[in-house]
């Protein structure tokens, strides 16, 4: 068990050698799933933009494995970092596997209406699912991702900069303080204020010192700051608010330059081969008040799938605000049902206390079951086909055989997701195929709902 639990750890190292080698390990030594479930978590953050419990990809498909998952998925702020290690682990592993992404873009006829970006109008996060490939550095979408990589860097550092002078004591660079925490140059918000904090740590030692400095920082009673102490994820989240939202020292209010527009963002994931994903938060803001009118414009500027985390949905000790916001889910569900949407849910694994998946048997998420699963098995089908065949879910070889009919292409594109998991035996002989004929035999697997290859 300590042997387990010491390359567990490891498949988190900085060093991707290391992890790789972690794994191999670990599969030597596995005594497989605990279960298979029916389950699934398709909007899990890996350490490439911030995992609250620090994982790597290949650390997320391996509890993805161990706790028997039917699919998992992957989604990074700005990046694509961990795309091909999350794939490469999930064919070791067998598992079912999807990669995503997701940022924040200006809508402009939203612009005085809130959606899901608290007291920022206009602001939408939004995503896209399905990307399988990394293009040459020449090409126009690979100069497109640097672009959203260094625009994410320059709001870091500009956050930074806007700090600092409030908190001179405690005062971070991004260079030395920052990126050290992250795997590559894609740190977040949540990176900084981990920052601040371990820098606070280490200025102010003496603990009634440090409750002190944290209670005239934030404006907090010492009694306060000392119970937020006993929780680091709660004392993160209150230095965030103080430090980078709405009011506090670093925020700026947004304008329509800030961030891309949404149809420019959902332009280029489709450019990527993936699919354009609009999110839902829970339906109380004015932007999000009339659900079809926000998907039926979405999808006019390019959306065919639909993000959504149903835990904050329903997972909620006030019991009117709980039957409020799963009254909500349950209505953007029948919307997105209602125009053949896929959808992607998941628990993000971004803040500590988050469940590592959906209990999609559970009292209130057994109604949508069937909608979920569907959703995961068309986005990991879209996967399959575009990894090896060329065969995009929004590709001309797509739109060529069901045009407009959306309904039918979900089917095909869900049995392929509902295949068992493509092992690393069944990829490389789907590599080695070739793209037409790699066509030809997931199509023949999909007629006979089994591999044949």
């Amino acid at each position: 068990m300590k042997d387990i639990f010491t390359l567990k750890e490891k498949l988190n190292s900085f060093d991707l050698k290391e992890r790789h080698e972690a794994l191999r390990r670990l599969m030597l030594i596995s005594l497989g799933p605990e279960k298979q479930s029916d389950n699934v978590n398709m909007h899990i953050h890996s350490f490439f933009s911030f995992n609250a419990e620090g994982w790597s990809p290949t650390r997320i498909a391996w509890e993805a494995y161990e706790k028997g998952l039917y699919a998992a998925a992957i989604i990074d702020f700005d990046v694509l970092d961990g795309m091909l290690e999350f794939y490469e682990a999930g064919e070791i592993l067998g598992i079912r596997t999807n990669v995503g992404i997701e940022t924040r873009a200006f809508l402009k006829e939203y612009s005085d209406r809130e959606i899901d970006s608290p007291g920022e109008p206009g602001v939408s996060y939004i995503g896209g699912s399905g990307f399988t490939k990394i293009l040459p550095k020449t090409f126009l979408q690979s100069a497109k991702l640097a672009e959203y990589r260094q625009t994410a860097r320059d709001r870091n550092i500009s956050l930074i900069a806007r700090i600092n002078p409030h908190v001179p004591g405690i005062a971070i660079d991004y260079e030395n303080d920052v990126l050290p925490l992250s795997p590559s140059d894609s740190a977040t918000e949540r990176h900084i204020v981990s920052a601040y904090l371990r820098k606070t740590e280490t200025v102010f030692q003496d603990r009634p010192v440090l409750i002190n400095f944290l209670s005239q920082t934030l404006g907090k009673l010492q009694e306060e700051t000392e119970n937020l102490l006993k929780s680091r994820t709660s004392l993160e989240e209150v230095m965030r608010a103080k430090f980078a939202k709405r009011g506090g020292f670093g925020y700026v209010q947004p304008t329509p330059a800030t961030f891309p527009k949404v149809e420019e963002f959902f332009a280029w994931v489709k450019s990527c081969g993936a699919i354009p994903m609009e999110s839902w938060l829970d339906g109380t803001s004015a932007g999000e008040s009339n659900p079809k009118e926000l998907l039926e414009l979405s999808v006019s500027k390019g959306a065919a799938a639909l993000n959504l985390i149903p835990d904050r949905n329903w997972n909620i000790k006030d019991p009117e605000i709980r039957e409020k916001k799963t009254s909500n889910l349950r209505e953007i569900i029948k919307v997105a049902d209602s125009m053949n949407l896929p959808l992607n849910i998941g628990t993000e694994m971004n803040k500590k206390g988050q469940p590592f998946c959906d209990d999609l048997n559970g009292s209130v998420l057994k109604e949508f079951k069937g909608t979920f699963l569907r959703g995961a098995r068309t986005l990991v089908g879209h996967s399959i086909l575009a990894r090896f065949a060329d065969f995009a879910y929004l590709g001309s070889k797509a739109e060529n055989i069901f045009g407009t009919r959306i309904a039918d292409k979900n089917k095909f594109f869900e049995s392929v997701g509902a295949l068992p998991p493509v092992t690393k035996c069944i990829a490389d002989k789907l590599r080695t195929a070739g793209e037409e004929k790699a066509y030809s035999m997931i199509y023949d697997s999909f007629r006979n709902e089994k591999w044949m290859c």
